[in-house]
């Protein structure tokens, strides 16, 4: 029975083929990949720029349209949080991966205290930098396609609008492929 549940849930993967999400709109298209759901919005749906500034776990101030221009990864993360510890090499490994073309990775480390966040980004040599969002109200930015979940991978395209979302932890070709379509897109 698990084989045949899995087969059907590959089999419009396998097709190329996509669903359209579940709010009937049409504008997003929905597919199931890796451990979570990947959502990529047509680039004519997509809303507002996002406003999204905070503090580094370093202490310096960040704000995200300082990156318009470029596709931008924004990935809301905790040390406590076991999917975002086995996802973090991942991330570490596509940031350097887009790290000379127009992508910026940002994580959001969420209701966290800064002591455990920057022990997470030390044991992970994380390379990019994290904005802390220690109360979870930064995450109000994204709107109704924000996180629901701790990890989430919130892809912005270079206008700062949402264009993807990886629902729980990320693979790499997951999210590289997702990284690739905003790009295209532009």
């Amino acid at each position: 029975m698990r084989r045949l549940l899995a087969l059907l849930v590959c089999m419009p993967l396998l097709a190329g083929c996509a669903s359209t999400n579940s709010s009937g709109t049409g504008s997003e298209t929905s597919y199931v990949a890796g451990d979570g759901t990947m959502t990529l919005i047509n680039s004519s749906d997509r809303g507002a720029q996002v406003k999204l500034a905070g503090t580094t776990l370093e202490g310096a101030p960040l704000d995200i349209s300082t990156f318009l221009g470029k596709v931008v990864v924004v990935n809301v993360w905790a040390s406590w949080c076991g999917p975002c510890r086995s996802e973090a090499a991942d991330l570490e490994a596509l940031s350097k991966e887009f790290s000379n073309s127009d992508v910026q990775f940002i994580g959001l480390n969420t209701r966290d205290g800064l002591a455990a966040a920057k022990a997470f980004n030390k044991r992970f040599e994380t390379g990019y930098p994290s904005i802390q969002d220690k109360e979870g109200t930064l995450t109000l930015a994204f709107g109704n396609l924000g996180p629901g979940a701790t990890p989430t991978t919130i892809v912005l395209d270079k206008a700062g609008r949402v264009a993807g979302r990886i629902l729980g932890p990320i693979t790499q070709s997951q999210l590289r492929s997702l990284i690739k379509a905003v790009l295209e897109d532009a």
